[in-house]
């Protein structure tokens, strides 16, 4: 991986947990996760975004499906907390240390509180952003919920 490292694929290396990078063309103006899931041929459930949030004040990370939307209560009382909203961009890239559009749960700058949505247990292996656009990363919820600390809990709402 030498010169394509990001620091989710650094914390992969280095906990030696096996993963697959799938890189794919970004076209600008294109709904990340969908384009992945397309351009990659697999099923968009499998392909998971990361959404930054705060709940009462704190970074919150949200974890789920491109096919569906961040139920913004249900993650706050993943983590005990009572309101949730959609953090700033620019709090979310400099808590993360990623662009958006390319943040990754794992390798983030600051260690936040992380949410994967229950769904990521109805799959052998999930893809997530590997820290760039047009980079994804092929590895197991388990292993996912592990490196990123994560609870896992429903906070998905399916787009209808």
């Amino acid at each position: 991986m030498a010169g394509r490292s990001t620091p989710a694929i650094a914390l992969l290396e280095a906990r030696r947990v096996p993963y697959t990078v799938h890189t794919y063309p970004h076209r600008d103006g294109a709904a990340y996760g969908p384009e992945a899931a397309e351009a990659l041929g697999i099923d968009p459930a499998r392909v998971f975004k990361t959404l930054v949030t705060e709940v009462d004040g704190a970074l919150t990370v949200g974890v789920l499906p491109v096919v569906a939307h961040l139920d913004l209560k249900a993650l706050a009382a993943a983590v005990g907390g009572k309101r949730a909203k959609m953090a700033e961009v620019a709090a979310a890239e400099r808590a993360t240390g990623y662009v958006a559009g390319g943040i990754s749960p794992l390798g983030q700058k600051k260690r936040l509180a992380v949410v994967i949505d229950a769904s990521a247990s109805d799959h052998e292996t999930v893809y997530c952003s590997g820290g760039r656009r047009g980079l994804e990363i092929e590895l197991s919820p388990a292993d996912l919920a592990e490196l990123t600390g994560a609870r896992i809990a429903p906070i998905a709402a399916r787009s209808g």
